[in-house]
């Protein structure tokens, strides 16, 4: 007798959630779909694992006996994984890694020489893009994004985050006046990505302020977002020490330095849905993980102090 894996973790999953539909989803599969798989399941099982309504389902007295044995199936495929992944043998293929580009350039590119002299029968193949990229349909074994995640039916790990400020020219600020709160924020032309129309802030006392922001132009590229910064179109939030340059020679000014993002920008590795991770995957993402945060900790130990207050420093740290 055999059935599909993809069936056992669905299985498992539902029995875990109590519901199918949002089991499939996690596991990237149409509640038809899903639907189908349990059902072709219980089919070669001879059995009915489910109870279901319209709202929940619950196992039966057979679902609860073959849940025992497919979580310890499941456990047993996953520590074959892991002994695939502590495998000291040289990593052959290709890997397909997608990444926004400004991330790319300053998080991945200059770690990449020290990747591929570790692994040198490994080939990379990284791939630049500001667009969403459909990892299925694409091939990608990996791709990163800088977001707050929604659920997804893609599995997510987070790689690192970083705090943003809100920063203008000089010139941008001695024709338009600098904002002190939010409500002169709001009167501020405040560049922002595609998609986006408020900033959330974070104030002194804690409490949080949705900012409904507007622009003469938007774009998907945060790169052009401190472009038009830089020629005195408007306020924009950026990394600090992605500009840590011009903020120090006075070309950008921090603004309403009270004021903190309520979320900092966390850096997400995606990866299609399926139990096992390729060991060439796992290498990498451990790889960048360690670069990553090691990056994003010297430059807040080097940087941050320079336009943060030690009381606000203390905030971002807590968050």
């Amino acid at each position: 007798m055999s059935f599909d894996l993809k069936a056992l973790e669905l299985f498992v999953r539902a029995a875990e959630l109590g519901a199918i539909g949002r089991a499939g989803e996690e596991l990237g599969h149409s509640s038809t779909h899903a639907s189908h798989l349990l059902k072709s399941l219980e089919k070669h099982l001879g059995a009915s694992m489910f109870h279901r309504t319209t709202r929940t389902v619950t196992l039966t007295s057979d679902g609860e006996v073959f849940l025992d044995h497919a979580q310890r199936i499941l456990q047993s495929i996953e520590e074959a994984s892991q002994a695939l992944a502590d495998d000291d043998r040289p990593l052959h293929g290709t890997l397909r890694v997608g990444a926004p580009t400004g991330f790319a350039r300053s998080h991945l590119i200059p770690f990449v020489p020290e990747f591929v002299a570790l692994h040198p029968e490994l080939t990379l193949d990284l791939r630049l893009s500001d667009k969403v990229l459909d990892m299925v349909e694409q091939g990608y074994d990996l791709t990163f994004r800088i977001a707050d995640l929604q659920p997804s039916s893609l599995l997510a790990r987070k790689v690192s985050s970083y705090p943003v400020l809100l920063a203008a020219t000089p010139a941008y600020l001695e024709k338009h006046g600098e904002p002190k709160t939010p409500a002169e924020l709001e009167r501020h032309v405040c560049l922002h990505l595609t998609g986006l129309d408020h900033y959330l802030l974070s104030g002194p006392d804690g409490t949080i302020h949705r900012v409904p922001v507007k622009a003469p132009v938007i774009c998907d590229y945060v790169e052009a977002l401190a472009h038009w910064m830089l020629a005195d179109l408007g306020i924009a939030p950026v990394s600090p020490f992605r500009v840590r340059q011009e903020l120090e020679t006075g070309a950008l000014v921090p603004v309403m330095t009270d004021y903190i993002f309520a979320e900092q920008a966390r850096i997400w590795a995606m990866r299609p849905p399926g139990a096992i991770m390729p060991r060439r995957v796992k290498v990498f993402l451990d790889f960048m993980h360690k670069r990553i945060g090691a990056l994003h900790t010297r430059a807040m130990d080097e940087s941050a102090a320079l336009w943060w207050s030690p009381e606000v420093l203390e905030r971002i740290r807590n968050r």
